[in-house]
């Protein structure tokens, strides 16, 4: 029977993380999985010294996390591991994506720049302002993006040598309805929405994928969210490291915009993990 989970309790915006809190966190799986379930964007934590440099009140931030953050995601994550017949490994980001975007390009190829959200963002999901339009990115992307990357690109070295391949399957979600700073909301929001690259994601990948969440309503490709993440290092270069996004309507699973997990959590971490278990050892 599926059993409602309760949602995490997120600490107060305004407050620093506990002292000893890791950035992020790579959670072992089975020594012979390839898969990497990749969780960017599920934290809500904002340490006291980068709120510092934040415009918003706290109210407003609390409801900017609200919109952002692609609650409950590790949770979903967690429980796929764990219903999985050969457990993955999880790289779960325990930082909120206001203090860096551990997904966008570092530099000018990043188009969500245009509306502010380029690593460091500057602007709200309603375009507000969130920085100083002037702020430097540099700090932050030194402190935590670039150890980010690094320490998945390790992630997907050591599947590499462990197994001869890597499959990153980011785990995501999206509000029902298209916020204000989506470049490309005007497309079909299905249920299930699988992000794909045309290097990375192999064909038979994306179809275990609309197998795997064929019990969860409509699945389409790459909209309104496309692409999939690959570290720097093996982007475009090394077929060996396979790479899918999937990301969840969030009325799928719990009360929008910011609310409690529902029942819904379990039939997709299912699905999650009859994915993983798509993935040959």
């Amino acid at each position: 029977m599926e059993q409602p989970v309760p949602p995490a309790q997120p600490p107060h915006p305004s407050r620093p993380a506990p002292h000893a809190a890791p950035a992020f966190e790579l959670l072992p799986g089975l020594s012979d999985s390839p898969v990497i379930l990749h969780v960017p964007h599920s934290s809500r934590v904002i340490p006291a010294e980068v709120r510092s440099g934040i415009v918003l009140d706290d109210a407003a931030l609390e409801r900017e996390l609200d919109h952002i953050t692609d609650a409950h995601t590790a949770e979903l994550a967690e429980a796929a591991g764990g219903l999985s017949a050969v457990m993955p490994w999880r790289f779960v980001n325990r930082l909120s994506r206001l203090v860096v975007d551990p997904e966008r390009f570092p530099d000018e190829r990043e188009e969500m720049l245009s509306v502010g959200m380029g690593a460091v963002y500057t602007r709200t999901t309603h375009r507000g302002e969130l920085r100083p339009a002037d702020s430097d990115p540099e700090p932050l992307i030194d402190r935590c993006f670039r150890p980010y990357a690094q320490a998945m690109t390790d992630a997907v070295a050591d599947r590499l040598a462990a197994t001869g391949r890597a499959v990153v399957i980011d785990v995501h979600s999206y509000p029902s309805t298209a916020l204000p700073y989506e470049l490309h909301g005007e497309g079909p929001r299905p249920p299930v929405c699988l992000g794909t690259d045309s290097f990375h994601t192999p064909p038979e990948l994306l179809v275990a994928a609309r197998e795997a969440f064929a019990g969860c309503g409509e699945t389409g490709v790459d909209s309104p969210f496309g692409g999939a993440y690959v570290p720097l290092e093996f982007y475009g270069k090394d077929p060996r490291v396979a790479a899918l996004m999937v990301e969840i309507r969030r009325d799928q699973y719990m009360a929008e915009p910011g609310g409690p997990a529902g029942p819904g959590l379990t039939r997709l971490a299912t699905a999650l993990a009859a994915l993983v278990d798509s993935v040959p050892g």
